[in-house]
């Protein structure tokens, strides 16, 4: 079984799944910084190529627009890469990020979500890749009034987006019993940082764009959930592909320092975006359908990995922020 403190070399190369998205662009700068090559995919749903205008300019960096789910041309891809030098392993981040969508239409999770893990594993399959890093997400557990740790069970996600991602995690698991090596499942809390796509900061300041008077929070701001920032996460996982050995490395990944409340994302974007609009609250225990309005989640197993993020939950939200903010000012 081939040791993967080499996985992440000079000259190495990886696949990336959604690479034009959110966290997917930031994995993309970070894998160039570590001298490996990367073949970005993204079928630009909510990627832009904005994202990777650094990337671009890498000679070690392509990008190609589609959907993982058109298996002969993904094969395609793959077999004229592998014609240069093998691809090593795959990162699938591709997927469907935005949890109210999907309950107003299941198939978005049914297609983007779970069917790009199993017709990506088809390819993985044909063409002897046999390392994965996956992007799971802590919204497989569903509610519990306890910490969530990777143990955590029974597994009830009470949203499409969690059901088709547990599902994603289950497809993996058999993988690793017929062909593959090892793989890594990273169970995200809610990310936050620069280039974001969805997400809590990004529809309060699009709503402030919109009326800078009056900020419309979904719920009555008491929902409190851990974040983290985008950077910290990519940290996190390369730590975990550069240190985990077993075949499956299932991981939480986030802050152990406290969770941020909606009340106060929505002060802090208020402060930085509009400083006298008025926050109204809708009222109620959860924003949508599908919302878990209070998270306690574990990261202990990463910590005894040997990594903890230095940036709290508060702080994360704090630059966050700052940076969506000053995107959309330099947009203007």
């Amino acid at each position: 079984m081939p040791d993967q403190r080499n996985l992440i070399t000079d000259g190495s190369k990886h696949l990336i799944t959604g690479a034009a998205g959110f966290i997917g662009s930031h994995l993309v700068d970070r894998l160039l910084g570590r001298g490996a090559s990367v073949i970005g995919v993204d079928n630009m749903k909510l990627g832009r190529l904005g994202n990777l205008s650094h990337a671009l300019e890498n000679p070690r960096f392509r990008m190609v627009q589609m959907d993982v789910n058109d298996v002969a041309t993904l094969s395609g891809i793959v077999a004229a890469e592998s014609r240069r030098d093998q691809v090593k392993m795959v990162w699938h981040l591709a997927a469907n990020s935005d949890i109210r969508a999907g309950v107003a239409d299941p198939d978005v999770d049914l297609r983007d979500t779970f069917l790009t893990t199993h017709n990506l594993l088809k390819v993985l399959r044909e063409h002897r890749i046999l390392q994965i890093a996956f992007a799971s997400t802590s919204a497989i557990y569903g509610e519990h009034s306890v910490a969530l740790t990777e143990d955590t069970g029974p597994l009830l996600p009470i949203s499409n987006y969690g059901a088709m991602k547990l599902a994603s995690e289950a497809a993996i698991s058999s993988a690793l019993e017929s062909f593959l090596e090892r793989a890594w499942i990273f169970r995200f809390p809610n990310v936050v940082g620069g280039r974001a796509t969805h997400g809590a900061i990004h529809d309060f300041v699009r709503k402030l764009l919109q009326n800078s008077g009056t900020l419309e929070v979904l719920g009555d701001g008491t929902q409190a959930k851990p974040y983290s920032h985008v950077g910290e996460l990519i940290d996190a996982m390369l730590f975990i592909v550069d240190h985990a050995r077993d075949r499956m490395n299932l991981f939480n990944i986030g802050t152990t320092k406290e969770v941020t409340t909606v009340r106060h994302i929505a002060e802090s974007v208020v402060q930085h975006m509009s400083p006298k609009a008025v926050i109204s609250y809708t009222g109620g225990d959860r924003g949508w359908v599908g919302d878990v309005p209070k998270v306690s989640y574990s990261v202990d197993k990463l910590r005894h990995l040997g990594y903890e993020a230095s940036l709290s939950s508060d702080q994360a939200v704090e630059q966050a922020v700052r940076e969506v903010v000053a995107e959309v000012r330099q947009l203007q």
